[in-house]
């Protein structure tokens, strides 16, 4: 990959996606690219493959595997992302751009925390929505395909960035619009529960 100010962006803003879903598995892939150098990363990513690293990033990648499809659980976990997976996201992205100019590197740094912003709240409403459901199939499935999703993007990023940043912005507005219809359709049933007799009735 060529590391021109077109290329870098792509790159930050599909990991960045990515990492919204899952820092653990995106910065995993990245440092595993980075150690075996099957593709040319930015200078700024080579120390995602130091050996701390990935083993880090291993052994958290398989407890969220695991926490994020558990309902209720998945909840707590994702709230309390919100401090990781934004900052660490802004950090792959101020490394990615080591090379390009302060300006840029600032300006990249802040595309990539708000795009992981962005996803990481367009997934834990998505979750809120899905996690009361009774069985458990809907919650795993739904965890293992943003598993997927993450790697899936992150690799494809190191490869065709333009074309994986596209992607991940067509799933952010898809997952946001998805996120905002599932809360609206919780959202009347849950009023009557919480507020039964500000239902009005019918007139007779």
């Amino acid at each position: 990959m060529s590391f021109t100010a077109a290329n870098i962006t792509a790159l930050i803003v599909a990991a960045s996606f990515a990492a919204g879903l899952n820092i653990y598995a995106t910065v995993l892939t990245l440092g595993i690219l980075a150690r075996t150098q099957w593709v040319q990363l930015p200078p700024g990513l080579d120390s995602l493959g130091n050996t701390w690293v990935l083993v880090a990033c291993a052994i958290m990648f398989a407890i969220e595997f695991v926490v994020d499809k558990i309902p209720a659980l998945d909840m707590a976990w994702n709230v309390l992302h919100t401090v990781v997976r934004v900052p660490i996201a802004g950090l792959v992205a101020y490394n990615a751009s080591s090379h390009l100019s302060p300006q840029m590197q600032i300006m990249a740094t802040t595309i990539g925390a708000a795009i992981a912003l962005a996803t990481h709240t367009s997934k834990t409403a998505i979750r809120a929505a899905v996690t009361p459901s009774p069985e458990p199939i809907s919650n795993i499935a739904l965890s293992t395909t943003e598993d997927v999703v993450a790697v899936g993007v992150t690799w494809f990023a190191t490869h065709h960035p333009i074309i994986a940043a596209s992607a991940a912005l067509l799933f952010l507005a898809s997952g946001a619009i998805a996120a905002h219809a599932l809360l609206r359709a919780i959202h009347r049933p849950l009023q009557r529960i919480l507020h039964p007799n500000t239902i009005q009735k019918p007139p007779v």
